[in-house]
């Protein structure tokens, strides 16, 4: 398993990110309302297993603190693995590299494995915020990530 970046318009970071919103559309039963598109300002990491991407999260800069976590997805045929740790780690790791204190991020209440993985990894509730506050879906996690020596 490989753990590499993978500039936003890769085609596979696009199959990956379609696949995840058409997954996230039949989960909430069409009423998820986000779109299949990247976008520029996301820096986006990608699990290769046997030369494959399976897996891909993305970080965005939020403000100068607090970076947000997105379009995290893991192939249905590769789930429970582990994948999905291994590269929220990875984009941890980046966040902390690029000066952020805080990390958050928004999933579903219709996405129960989700968020397991958010809390078994010390992410806590925190208020909806942003593009998600109208979304009655929608639940948000946060963790403080630690301070460089």
């Amino acid at each position: 398993m490989l753990i590499e970046f993978r500039p936003v318009a890769d085609a596979e970071i696009l199959a990956l990110v379609t696949a995840q919103q058409r997954e996230l559309r039949e989960a909430d039963g069409g009423l998820d309302g986000q779109t299949t598109s990247t976008r520029d300002d996301i820096c986006y990491l990608v699990v290769v297993v046997a030369g494959r991407a399976v897996a891909c999260g993305g970080l965005q800069e939020l403000d100068r603190a607090t970076g947000e976590l997105k379009r995290m997805y893991v192939r249905p045929a590769h789930r429970g693995r582990g994948i999905g740790r291994q590269l929220l780690a990875a984009l941890e790791e980046l966040a902390f590299q690029r000066g952020y204190e805080t990390l958050c991020l928004e999933t579903g209440t219709y996405l129960p494995a989700a968020i397991t993985l958010y809390t078994s990894c010390g992410y806590e509730p925190i208020p909806v915020y942003g593009e998600y506050v109208d979304n009655p879906y929608s639940v948000c996690f946060g963790k403080r990530l630690p301070v460089a020596a």
